[in-house]
């Protein structure tokens, strides 16, 4: 199943969130490490609290998995709403340059 979903950011967690989309041990994850990181980088930010993207999911409870092993940690107040294709609706900045622009923005900060 293919859904559409929309999640808070927990802006505390966001340099740990990129750590770990980025070392690795998310996309190790199985089964779907993979797709949760393809997600993030296809995510947009809504507005400044709130990211959206797509992703398939066969849980019996969408994302049921992926909340359990990651996006719980990051991630908070999720909707969810089933699609039959990808539309290009999701308009907003890139989830992925924010990310990176807070991680850098940290790692270089004197």
């Amino acid at each position: 199943m293919l859904y559409k979903i929309k999640a808070k950011i927990k802006p505390e967690t966001l340099k740990d969130f990129f750590t770990a989309l980025t070392d690795g041990s998310i996309e190790a994850q199985k089964p779907d490490g993979s797709y949760i990181l393809k997600a993030m980088k296809e995510a947009v930010m809504v507005d400044s609290t709130h990211i959206a993207w797509y992703e398939a999911c066969y849980c019996a409870t969408p994302l049921h998995h992926e909340r359990e092993t990651v996006y719980d940690k990051y991630l908070t107040d999720f909707s969810t709403t089933m699609v039959y294709e990808v539309a290009d609706d999701l308009e907003g900045a890139s989830f992925w340059s924010y990310l990176e622009e807070i991680y850098y923005d940290e790692a270089y900060s004197f």
